[in-house]
């Protein structure tokens, strides 16, 4: 676990739906966590120069809150962790944007894409299975992109469908997921450590896994695990 991106799964779990935190109050979930305070603030800094969090001060108590983009980001994380998959009726959302064109630009558009869902069909062509189409056009308003989109069914096997997503990968991560969850700490720091490593190793999942319906899966896929890994849910309303 990485400084900031820890940080990033303390504002899902128990920050929000706030988009603010006292400085001393993320050190001191961090240093719980076994970063030192030079590697949080470290980490706040770096996160304020590109924009991700913005400093603010009320009275002597130092904040720093989400920016618009990152707030949007953990939205979009707390619905596909907490939230109910949608009934599959069978059909796929097709996205072809136009871009992005910058190859570093382009990676953050596809990993923000496999956020809400998507999967690279082909170059410039993905795949979403249940995605929230208001969600993809504001990611889409987001980098400046149109896009057409199309809606249909699988004529063919699903085989193509299941290349586009890294499920090899994702079985690996359920596998880790179920481990945790067999845990149950006792000590409260203990407690606090165990659930922040759950959420943020169930938030990595997300993209990797879509959410995709089991008649698309199989049987191999899930084993126990995905079922076991269904039932977390530790967030909060």
């Amino acid at each position: 676990m990485r400084a900031r991106s820890t940080i990033f799964t303390l504002f899902v779990e128990y920050v929000y739906p706030e988009r603010a935190a006292r400085v001393r109050d993320l050190v001191a979930m961090m240093a719980a966590l076994g970063f030192s305070e030079m590697a949080v603030r470290a980490a706040l800094s770096r996160s304020a120069k590109r924009g991700w969090v913005v400093p603010k001060r009320e009275g002597r108590a130092a904040y720093y809150a989400l920016s618009d983009r990152v707030y949007w980001q953990v939205q979009q994380v707390r619905r596909r962790l907490y939230g109910a998959l949608p009934p599959w009726d069978g059909r796929f959302l097709l996205v072809l944007p136009e871009g992005p064109k910058e190859r570093g630009e382009r990676e953050r558009f596809r990993r923000e894409m496999a956020l809400l869902g998507y999967g690279g069909l082909q170059s410039g062509v993905y795949l979403g299975v249940g995605a929230d189409l208001e969600a993809t056009r504001e990611l889409l308003g987001f980098y400046g992109l149109s896009a057409t989109c199309f809606q249909g069914e699988l004529l063919g096997g699903k085989e193509e469908v299941l290349r586009a997503f890294p499920l090899e990968e994702a079985k690996a991560g359920y596998g880790r997921l179920s481990a945790l969850l067999g845990q149950s700490p006792e000590d409260p720091v203990e407690a606090f450590r165990h659930l922040t490593r759950l959420v943020h190793e169930a938030r990595k999942l997300l993209f990797l896994d879509p959410g995709l319906p089991q008649e698309l899966l199989g049987p191999d896929f899930s084993g126990g695990q995905r079922c076991a890994a269904s039932s977390f849910r530790p967030g909060r309303s």
